[in-house]
């Protein structure tokens, strides 16, 4: 297929392109290059890629990048609480009007496939403290971040009702190497700086996330993209596994039995054992095992 991936040269599209590369699709990358990463490059040979550096705002770069694609993993977006709340404005704008913008461009070139990156964030602090989210879970987002995501998420499913098969994943905490490296992600910051020989000081350890491998999660919008339509469109899924949900008190005694003299110190503990937080439940649409844990 020619499949457009929008925020291609970020943390989870730059592991997603080379998997679409290696599966003999043409993609089509639109990125604003915003961090000046060169996360791509090992790719830049491959005639099957093309990159548009564009902002998914721009109707030109948009209209541009969706000439003969049969599908879109839209996933350009600015990603997390803190850089939402830096820039509310703009995080409304790329997450919200850009996605509606988007789909309705879709549907216009008559794109056959639109999976959207969501996040496991749109849940917000289960009310149950012994549950698991599943994909019927009520929608509580308590960030602007999550609310983001959640109005694009509403916005794929009414364009899948008028015509357009579309799918939401929302992805478990992402971790893991890529080319595009981020280190605001829990499991990579804690192995950074236990690595780097620095202590690490945990907040909340005792709250639970779930978590998910960056390959995983490219695996997961691959076979989103590929999957028959009547197998994903105007469904949303989750993805991770329920085994990978841990609390950060757990990750650090991971990371202890593999980095000698890891220094770690708690701050504002809260009462041992209990759940807070969140945790989900494994995802109907991934049929492959997790890659290894930390």
């Amino acid at each position: 297929m020619r499949i457009r991936v929008t925020g291609g040269a970020g943390y989870l599209g730059s592991v997603l392109v080379p998997l679409l590369l290696a599966d003999r699709h043409e993609v089509v990358v639109v990125d604003n290059f915003m961090y000046r990463q060169t996360s791509l490059l090992d790719c830049c040979h491959d005639a099957r890629l093309t990159i548009v550096r564009g902002d998914v705002r721009d109707p030109d770069a948009r209209s541009q990048a969706l000439v003969d694609v049969e599908a879109v993993a839209h996933l350009a977006a600015i990603v997390g609480d803190p850089a939402c709340t830096r820039q509310p404005e703009l995080a409304r704008d790329t997450n919200v009007e850009a996605t509606r913008a988007l789909l309705r461009d879709a549907e216009r070139a008559g794109v056959r496939r639109f999976v959207f990156a969501s996040t496991c964030s749109n849940y917000g602090k289960l009310t149950d403290p012994d549950a698991y989210a599943t994909e019927e879970w009520e929608l509580r987002p308590v960030s602007l971040y999550a609310e983001t995501k959640v109005e694009a998420e509403l916005a794929v499913l009414a364009h899948t009702r008028n015509g357009l098969p579309g799918c939401c994943l929302r992805l478990a905490t992402v971790y893991g190497a890529s080319p595009r490296m981020r280190f605001d992600l829990t499991v990579n910051e804690f192995v950074r700086d236990l690595a780097a020989g620095r202590e690490l000081v945990v907040y909340g350890e005792q709250f639970w996330r779930p978590y998910v491998h960056v390959r995983d999660a490219a695996r997961a919008l691959a076979l989103a993209l590929t999957s028959p339509a009547e197998a994903v469109s105007g469904n949303v899924f989750n993805v991770g596994e329920t085994s990978e949900n841990y609390r950060k008190l757990d990750l650090v005694e991971l990371l202890q039995q593999r980095i000698e003299d890891a220094a770690v110190s708690f701050a504002g503990l809260t009462a041992p054992w209990i759940r807070s937080g969140m945790c989900v439940q494994h995802a109907r649409v991934l049929g492959v095992p997790p890659h290894e844990r930390v």
